[in-house]
């Protein structure tokens, strides 16, 4: 079987890989390879990033106005491409369709909402004692940005970092996950498409040892933005380090999902199942330890049990399928290894675990609730990005906030509650970036997005996203044409 080949995307054209060697992308409901992709390496990325360099200088200096109309553009053909973009993915990685397909349509207003702000990159006047001197500040672009979006939703992540950046006049090269890069590839012709100059969006396709370690180290790479694990971002930042040159990371989670008392535990269920059983538990903000305070806990666990049996797993492209496949073997894998551990060191499963019902092919795990976790458990430690749900059980407020920050990562919490001062005491307790309250995995273009410890640093979305893709500059009038009083001395 002939497989479709897809090269990079370079310079405003299809560009094979210089080796001429590729990689197959497997389709996880089958677990065949179903087409492939360029496989990158350091020539490649050179090309690119010398492409992107070059159309810098020219894309710097167009005005704000074009800049938007490009990006508006770019976010009325994508949602225009919903179908096409979400089919790609779901079929890379295994997530149902509908949630795709919205996440196509939605990237419209993150393209537009940073269009607009290519209007507001405004500088400051600052004030001085003298009167003869004045200084300002301008916002201007660092130059060439590294992209590396993780697997799960390339088109939304990468849109995070894409948006921004070419709205304040950088240019682009991507390195798309190796498991799910079709989309990326398919927006490189839609960027065209929709004016932005040749260049100044690039997609080198590979894996990221090779290809994404050439990005981050190549010289006139400014800065990198990327998405992934902390064992991933350990290694960029020092490669980042050593060229001097900034990095912004968003990484894993371990999110806390907290349920007061006073919840109806009928009508929260589905805040449980949304914190992790969507996306088949593979999204960086899964609430995957559920705090549950003693006395609702056990009604809270079997409605939640009762439901994660319910769920319809199977082909995610079909509109029925709640839960598609995990993405990757190597995910199943270790899902498997650490809820069978779990068990070992106390856990007990009341739905799903290693006996729990999935469909006979494909990379699929069954919806898993385990009650008895303790916080020290290996299960409640480590991220597995699978659809495992970790019951922690409390007895009051300083109890629940010390088990949520007893974590390494601090990426999102959850509390649920019908008390508004407990819901804006404990918010402000929680060591997260992110905090829901009644709600959970929400998410808009306009609100900052991040982590702190080891959920990472520096903020996408919102003005404090824009704000990672440009850097101030002072400038100093003197209006007084008399000599200096004294050179030897500071102005």
């Amino acid at each position: 079987m002939t497989l479709d080949r897809h090269p990079h995307w370079i310079d405003g054209a299809a560009t094979p890989p210089s080796s001429g060697d590729y990689l197959p992308t497997h389709d996880p409901m089958t677990t065949r390879p179903w087409a492939e992709i360029a496989r990158g390496d350091a020539a490649d990325v050179d090309r690119a990033v010398l492409a992107a360099h070059r159309a810098f200088e020219h894309w710097r200096g167009v005005g704000p106005s074009r800049r938007a109309e490009v990006l508006w553009r770019l976010g009325d053909l994508i949602a225009e491409h919903a179908d096409e973009l979400a089919e790609l993915e779901s079929r890379d990685a295994g997530k149902v369709i509908r949630e795709v397909r919205g996440q196509q349509v939605m990237l419209r207003d993150w393209y537009r909402y940073y269009a607009t702000l290519a209007h507001h990159n405004e500088g400051r006047q600052i004030p001085h004692d003298s009167s003869s001197i004045t200084a300002v500040t301008v916002r201007e672009p660092y130059g060439v940005i590294g992209v590396i979006p993780a697997f799960n939703s390339p088109m939304l992540l990468g849109a995070m970092g894409l948006a921004p950046a070419l709205a304040a006049g950088n240019t682009v090269v991507v390195k798309p996950p190796e498991v799910n890069s079709l989309s990326l590839l398919l927006l490189g012709r839609l960027a065209q498409r929709a004016g932005l100059p040749d260049g100044c969006l690039n997609v080198v396709a590979g894996y990221g040892a090779e290809a994404g370690d050439a990005l981050v180290g190549h010289p006139l790479v400014r800065k990198v933005f990327f998405t992934g694990g902390p064992d991933s971002a350990r290694h960029v930042t020092a490669r980042a380090a050593a060229g001097l040159k900034q990095t912004v990371l968003e990484l894993g989670g371990k999110s806390a999902n907290i349920f007061f008392a006073d919840v109806d535990v009928d009508r929260v269920v589905n805040g449980v199942l949304a914190g992790i059983f969507a996306a088949a538990g593979q999204t960086c903000v899964a609430g995957s330890r559920l705090l549950v305070h003693d006395s609702i806990a056990d009604r809270l666990v079997k409605a939640v049990a009762e439901r994660a049996r319910r769920i319809r797993l199977g082909d995610p492209r079909a509109t029925e399928t709640e839960m598609g496949p995990l993405s990757q073997e190597k995910i199943l894998t270790g899902v498997a290894h650490r809820v069978t551990e779990a068990i070992a060191e106390g856990a007990v499963v009341v739905a799903g675990g290693p006996d729990g019902e999935r469909p006979e092919h494909g990379w699929f795990y069954p919806p898993t609730v385990l009650d008895g976790v303790t916080n020290d458990m290996s299960v409640a430690r480590n991220e597995l990005f699978g659809p495992v749900l970790s019951v922690i059980r409390f007895t009051d407020e300083d109890e629940a906030v010390a088990i949520a920050n007893d974590s390494e990562f601090g990426l999102a919490a959850g509390v649920w509650t019908t008390d508004f001062a407990r819901a804006h005491r404990v918010a402000r307790r929680l060591e997260a970036g992110t905090v829901w309250v009644n709600t959970y995995r929400a998410l808009q273009v306009a609100t900052p997005f991040g982590g702190i410890k080891g959920s990472g640093y520096g903020r996408e979305n919102g003005l404090d996203g824009f704000a990672e893709f440009t850097q101030p500059k002072s400038i100093w009038f003197e209006s007084d044409a008399a000599p200096l009083a004294d050179p030897f001395t500071l102005r």
